[in-house]
């Protein structure tokens, strides 16, 4: 009776049977399959910063709520962010329509999908932590960001499983993972459980997102040295404070919706530092489809304002969920000049003063300015770190 149990002993500590040498002590490594795959992209035992990372003191919005990021937990969202195998036909992955050399968004109109194209422009994921708006989608469709996440894996046009029109459903995507080896070894290593679940995928890629964050900007080097944003930022050109300054300030509008002083009102929906969207915004004035006819008024949420271009100015894809904007000067340009379009039932209050729609009477030098702030917001590092890049080797 005690040999059997000496016999466990020695099995369940990893020693090779018939053996009492721990020279034969073989470890037992959880992680076969991870390191098999990725190598020294994903290292269970040497994790990326995503809980703690560094985060100004003067942004206080945070809506992560009862899901908090862990380095577990983003790094499981990381993989499946990346994979292929999350869609239908292996050939589509998050990472193909929010690309992170393009502040996780796209240069093209509509992303290629399994069966089609998106019907909308895949909207920037840039500090989605830090906003008052929980809802996502341009047309805020998703209540959450953990609700968001799997949509587009189950939609026909993206990632194909949506359980109409041919495609398996969701399940049949559950199966598909849990066949995976590291998988296993993940979800094991994250949950305790081999066990693959939508609430879990949504859970780790909802952490992977919310840890994508931008504040390496101009902006956030001279907002950490004043008080509010309202005082001159020590760093910045007169023409970037005079920027700033048009920004955040409101205008005096005349009984008919023309501009006789004041700033040009952007902080009124994307108010700083965070400069994300207000919850309560109406629609913009946009309001075409990319596929079909007709209009499409219900689209009120939007990406922040950070990171609209990189460093050099370049654009990161077009703007609008649309794609019809593609410079910053065509982007203040639209607000300076708001026609009520016919139909339009969903225009921000704020956008037609007394009834009308506002007309800003820009000025060359106000653009100029205003563009030469919105550069300020661009960041680097978020273009370039390893902990948000595709783990999987080429």
């Amino acid at each position: 009776m005690m040999k059997r149990i000496w016999v466990a002993m020695i099995v369940v500590l990893g020693y090779s049977c018939g053996s009492d040498d721990s020279s034969d002590y073989v470890p037992v490594n959880p992680y076969t399959n991870i390191s098999a795959t990725f190598g020294s992209a994903v290292n269970p035992d040497n994790l990326y910063n995503y809980a703690n990372q560094t985060i100004p003191n003067y942004i206080t919005k945070d809506n992560s709520g009862g899901n908090p990021i862990t380095d577990k937990g983003a790094t499981l969202g990381r993989v499946l962010f990346y994979d292929k195998d999350l869609s239908s036909n292996n050939t589509i992955s998050c990472s193909s329509c929010h690309q992170q050399a393009n502040a996780f968004s796209d240069t093209q109109v509509a992303s290629t999908g399994v069966n089609g194209t998106t019907g909308r422009h895949s909207m920037r994921l840039i500090n989605t932590r830090f906003a008052n708006e929980t809802r996502f989608f341009w047309n805020e469709r998703a209540v959450n960001l953990e609700t968001q996440t799997t949509m587009p894996i189950k939609d026909h046009g993206e990632m194909g499983f949506s359980g109409t029109n041919g495609d398996a459903d969701f399940s049949a995507l559950l199966t598909k993972l849990s066949a995976i080896g590291y998988y296993k070894e993940l979800f094991q290593w994250v949950y305790g459980s081999e066990e693959i679940t939508e609430a879990k995928i949504q859970l780790a890629l909802a952490q992977f997102v919310r840890s994508i964050q931008s504040f390496d900007s101009k902006y956030d080097i001279g907002r950490a040295q004043v008080a509010n944003d309202a005082q001159p930022f020590p760093n910045f050109t007169n023409q970037e404070n005079q920027g700033k300054n048009l920004f955040l300030a409101p205008p005096v509008f005349d009984g008919n919706g023309n501009r006789t002083s004041g700033g040009l009102g952007c902080a009124g929906c994307h108010a700083a530092p965070e400069f994300d969207i207000n919850p309560n915004s109406g629609n913009n004035g946009i309001i075409g489809v990319l596929n079909g006819t007709g209009i499409d008024v219900g689209n009120t949420r939007a990406p922040s304002l950070r990171d609209l271009v990189k460093l050099d100015g370049t654009t990161n894809g077009p703007m609008m969920h649309t794609g019809v904007i593609t410079t910053l000067q065509a982007a203040v340009g639209h607000y300076g000049t708001i026609n009520i379009a016919p139909g339009n039932t969903n225009l921000d209050a704020k956008l037609r003063p007394n009834g009308f729609g506002q007309q800003l009477h820009l000025t060359a030098p106000e653009v100029n300015a205003v563009i030469a702030f919105l550069r300020t917001l661009s960041g680097t590092n978020v273009y370039t770190d390893p902990k948000w890049s595709n783990p999987f080797p080429n």
